[in-house]
């Protein structure tokens, strides 16, 4: 039995992260997946390609495919010592390798135990060893007042189910997910059995990242709610008291005499707050001019310009 040298099969170096060994994987599977490419001895290169990833890209059969070191060189037999693989163990979940499913006597003798399939890729090893399923990631997508007030919401996913004889099947799921108050852009939800199917094991669990769809009016920072209020001049300089929008409802907002355009006003509490944590909604007042387009609202800004002696642009400007 000959040594393959599968960093040399995937292109990569010796010290490769392990994002340029996956992206090193895909781009070669891509260029020699039997269904793309019909060149003669396509089908076994897109073998070896997987065979390699199946072990570079583990951390755990990385370690032991790396211990021999300078003992494996390219034609020379190998035949594994006795007590080699000790420390190391291979009872965990494994990537979908693409095309592994014809290994070599190599892959096999360094790796031990019989081969069998599953949902999430080919593992080595006793058939009733147990693991729990892969871990699903994805986003959700939810509107400021789900979190603000809590909610639920029905998602349809794709789910990968067995049938009768073994084969796999992928059907449409519905699940029912609570979004509680307060949840955060970036928090997750996860939902225990959701993920994958384990191998004589617990299935994975399914992993939701809250994000936040675009607010016609509010703008959002962590837990606080930030609106900007436009504000008339006569509002500014007298002061008022305005009705503001808020998450749960309008609210009566206290404009000081004097205000100015910037002024930031606190409404406390009116944030996303959950069980443990609080938010408020920060008000930031803009002045808007009313265009003069009569003429006695020419006249009356005539008339305030010979009334005022103020010059916004002194102090240097």
């Amino acid at each position: 039995m000959k040594f393959k040298d599968y960093y040399t099969t995937l292109g990569c170096k010796k010290d490769a992260g392990q994002d340029d060994i996956k992206r090193a994987y895909r781009r070669l599977a891509r260029k020699f997946h039997p269904d793309v490419n019909k060149d003669p001895g396509a089908e076994e290169r897109f073998k070896e390609i997987g065979e390699a990833y199946e072990v570079l890209h583990d951390p755990e059969k990385r370690k032991a495919y790396d211990r021999f070191g300078s003992n494996w060189k390219a034609g020379q037999d190998f035949e594994p010592p006795p007590g080699w693989d000790a420390g190391f163990t291979f009872n965990g979940r494994r990537q979908a390798s693409a095309g592994a499913s014809d290994f070599s006597d190599f892959f096999e003798t360094l790796f031990g135990g019989q081969r069998f399939q599953t949902e999430d890729g080919v593992h080595f090893g006793r058939r009733n060893f147990m693991a729990k399923g892969q871990d699903i990631q994805a986003k959700i997508e939810i509107s400021l007042e789900d979190s603000y007030t809590g909610s639920s919401r029905t998602i349809t996913r794709n789910r990968t189910i067995p049938e009768p004889g073994g084969r796999l099947a992928t059907r449409p799921s519905s699940l029912q997910v609570t979004l509680p108050r307060g949840i955060i852009e970036g928090q997750q939800i996860r939902l225990e059995g959701q993920g994958s199917p384990g191998h004589n094991g617990p299935n994975g669990d399914l992993f939701l990242e809250i994000i936040f769809a675009a607010h016609p009016v509010f703008t959002v920072q962590k837990r606080d709610i930030l609106l900007t209020l436009p504000v008339t001049p006569w509002e500014a300089a007298l002061g008022a008291t305005i009705k503001v929008p808020t998450l749960g409802g309008p609210v009566d907002l206290k404009i000081p005499p004097h205000a100015q355009t910037g002024k930031k006003l606190r409404l406390k509490g009116r944030g996303l707050c959950s069980q443990h944590h609080s938010g408020d909604q920060y008000v930031t007042l803009t002045i808007m001019t009313p265009p003069a387009t009569t003429k006695a609202q020419r006249e009356f800004y005539e008339q305030m310009s010979r009334i005022f002696s103020f010059n916004p642009r002194t102090g240097g400007m």
